[in-house]
């Protein structure tokens, strides 16, 4: 007898471990944190089987399915299948909804020898409760916005609080055009997973404020929920300020020194080169907005600070075009947007004194 499972708050709560028998490309358009894929079918056979049960029916495709997937090919498959539930007891499979796939690789295990719970509804249904999950969360919580000029560090105040949700994290971004980090993005989907999970455990923790930094729309590839979004243009807000010495610094540490050295991490002996060219593909997307002149100019900034970089590791000249971008660029934009929402924010400070705040703001309100 099949066991389903269908406690779906258990599994993200706790963190189960799940296979995922759907196709690779499925699980490359939206998947759910630490979940392993191993397919029954890979992309090819899926399509053949897809093929087949559009013009014959589902007999057909069935019958070409255990065709495809026999002899050394399924028993490669099973002992995949076997050493993850092996290795995770307390595990679980499934796959899109909960049907024909995860019943057979179920089935197959069986006969392997393992007894292994699959998820009732599979995919569909869990991602179904993760997008409720979040929806909830808009309606039923208090939020609030954590604004500032750029390099102000508002990205360091959200891990300093229980209730901060970290937009950019979840993104693998960090949220202007300067934003994209040497390892890629995650799917929308899946930064969307990722977020309504955090949600989740901090709901069950009994948060039911959080902090979440003032973003637009899309951070870097990924769109922001709509209920959320759509919240944050009404939410209260705090304004982290900062010297201009300070987010020079802080700018010249986070987008250059460790940038290059996650570049280099990732690439090796290409990294410094790789990480060049998107500095300057950064600095061209926003050439339209600064202008012919001012972009010529902190291009020749830029390329004169990365050669000095390269020959001899000094960074300093970078402050260059950090700052020009600052005071002709970033500033007077955030300066607008702080007029234009300035009946919403509720407090003004540096980093230690918005932290405390935000802090008594959430005790003040439990």
């Amino acid at each position: 007898m099949s066991r389903d499972f269908t406690d779906y708050r258990d599994i993200f709560l706790n963190d189960r471990p799940m296979m995922d028998a759907r196709a690779p490309i499925e699980f490359q358009q939206g998947a759910f944190p630490g979940v392993v894929n191993l397919p029954l079918m890979n992309d090819l056979e899926r399509q053949r089987v897809g093929t087949c049960y559009k013009q014959q029916g589902q007999q057909a495709a069935i019958t070409l399915g255990h065709d495809l997937v026999s002899g050394a090919v399924k028993a490669e498959r099973v002992q995949a299948w076997v050493e993850f539930a092996r290795a995770h007891p307390d595990g679980y499979l499934y796959c899109f909804r909960g049907g024909l796939r995860s019943q057979i690789v179920q089935q197959w295990l069986k006969e392997a020898g393992i007894d292994y719970p699959r998820i009732g509804g599979g995919y569909k249904a869990m991602r179904s409760f993760l997008l409720d999950t979040t929806q909830q969360a808009v309606a039923q919580c208090d939020f609030i916005l954590l604004g500032g000029m750029t390099g102000t560090g508002k990205t360091e105040v959200l891990p300093q609080l229980a209730n901060g949700l970290d937009l950019e994290g979840h993104a693998n971004h960090r949220g202007s055009s300067f934003g994209k980090r040497a390892t890629g993005q995650p799917s929308t989907i899946d930064f969307e997973n990722r977020l309504a999970v955090d949600l989740l455990k901090k709901r069950a923790l009994g948060i039911e404020q959080f902090v979440v930094e003032d973003e637009s729309r899309m951070v870097g590839s990924c769109a922001l929920p709509l209920p959320l979004y759509q919240g944050m243009q009404r939410y209260p807000m705090v304004w982290l300020e900062d010297s201009l010495e300070g987010r020079v610094e802080r700018i010249l540490r986070d987008y250059v020194v460790d940038l290059c050295a996650e570049f280099i991490a990732v690439h090796g002996d290409e990294g410094f080169a790789l990480f060049s060219e998107r500095l300057l593909a950064s600095l061209n997307n926003v050439q339209k907005r600064l202008g012919g002149e001012r972009h010529r100019r902190m291009m020749l900034l830029m390329e004169q600070a990365l050669a000095e970089q390269g020959r001899s590791g000094a960074v300093d000249l970078h402050k260059g075009w950090i700052e020009g971008l600052l005071k002709e660029y970033y500033d007077p934009m955030y300066a607008f947007q702080r007029e234009k929402k300035g009946a919403r924010i509720e407090f003004v400070g540096e980093q230690q004194a918005v932290v405390a705040y935000l802090r008594e703001r959430i005790s003040r309100r439990a």
